[in-house]
């Protein structure tokens, strides 16, 4: 699939890192140093722009070692680009530790995968199928 992207910044185009990664890495494209402090959030600005074919989104997640390693994560995670939008990619990043935590002009903040989705028409109906489960919600599964 070919999806149309301006790249503003000066980075290489988000890219898959390995044979069957799903995701592809984002950067921080920023004149300044941005830091974020312990609980602050932030939005980071990446310089990138995309049109997205419709039927199609582009998820913004968080990237693994940054949550694990700094307690950085993607804050509405994951971030939903959708097939209409055409502004600036930018990323959404809370910092949950209790140390700033510093980015820099280059440097991976998220990730990006792209997924295909269906739109829905809602079906009215008085009431619907019955299953074992029933309306067992939040932690009602593997419970005896």
């Amino acid at each position: 699939m070919e999806i149309k992207i301006v790249n503003k910044s000066t980075h290489q185009l988000p890219a898959y890192e390995t044979a069957h990664a799903a995701g592809m890495d984002l950067r921080a494209f920023t004149a300044e140093e941005i830091i974020i402090k312990p609980l602050q959030r932030f939005l980071v600005p990446t310089g990138l722009f995309v049109e997205l074919p419709i039927g199609f989104e582009a998820q913004i997640r968080p990237r693994s070692g940054l949550a694990y390693k700094h307690g950085v994560t993607v804050l509405n995670s994951p971030g939903t680009i959708d097939a209409d939008y055409r502004g600036e990619l930018k990323v959404l990043l809370v910092n949950l530790s209790d140390t700033d935590f510093a980015i820099n002009n280059g440097d991976r903040i998220a990730q990006m995968v792209v997924a295909k989705h269906e739109m829905v028409k809602w079906q009215l109906v008085e009431e619907l199928s019955s299953t074992d489960r029933g309306e067992g919600g939040y932690g009602h599964t593997g419970k005896k």
